[in-house]
């Protein structure tokens, strides 16, 4: 394998990892793989990864990202019985979240920032909605499992699009 093979199987490995980490941060990662392999199956002229992978790879991305959708979103969200305003608000605790924790905890302090902000966020606006600490706690409970389910349901089927990807070139 010559250097400038070996770089650009590095590169689709490294990209491969982006999209599985982009997943945490509420980015459609499985669609940033599929967007790689297919790069990387025409620059090698489709003889490693084929067509039936690819479209394989492709349908398990538009299950990973509905999934994640029907989970994690608004209609998720006010199916909790939590607003629209809510859901918002907790977006913003999220931003808040991040942006006080990163410094503190770097990466995990990211992560962290995420859940808790929003978590925060959607007590915040299930207490001004109902002035009750206890439904609103609840509320917020349920939408953050829903979203945990969301994200590590995506982030199984990401790592079995990449162990898909790399066991074709691999074999």
């Amino acid at each position: 394998m010559s250097p400038l093979e070996t770089a650009g199987l590095a590169t689709f490995i490294v990209i491969l990892f982006i999209g599985l980490y982009s997943i945490l941060f509420g980015f459609p990662g499985t669609l940033l793989i599929v967007l790689d392999v297919v790069v990387f199956s025409w620059i090698t002229g489709f003889n490693t990864i084929g067509f039936t992978i690819i479209v394989v790879l492709f349908f398990i991305s538009l299950i990973a990202e509905t999934i994640d959708f029907l989970l994690g979103t608004a209609s998720g969200v006010r199916r909790m019985g939590l607003s629209m305003k809510g859901f918002f608000i907790s977006i913003i605790g999220s931003i808040i979240g991040a942006a006080l924790l990163t410094p503190v905890l770097f990466g995990l302090g990211t992560i962290a920032g995420i859940f808790l902000g929003g978590f925060t966020g959607l007590l915040i606006s299930g207490y001004m909605d109902d002035r009750a600490v206890k439904p609103s706690f609840r509320s917020g409970v349920k939408a953050l499992l829903q979203q945990y389910v969301g994200t590590f349901v995506k982030g199984l089927l990401a790592i079995a699009m990449m162990i898909l990807s790399l066991s074709a070139i691999y074999s």
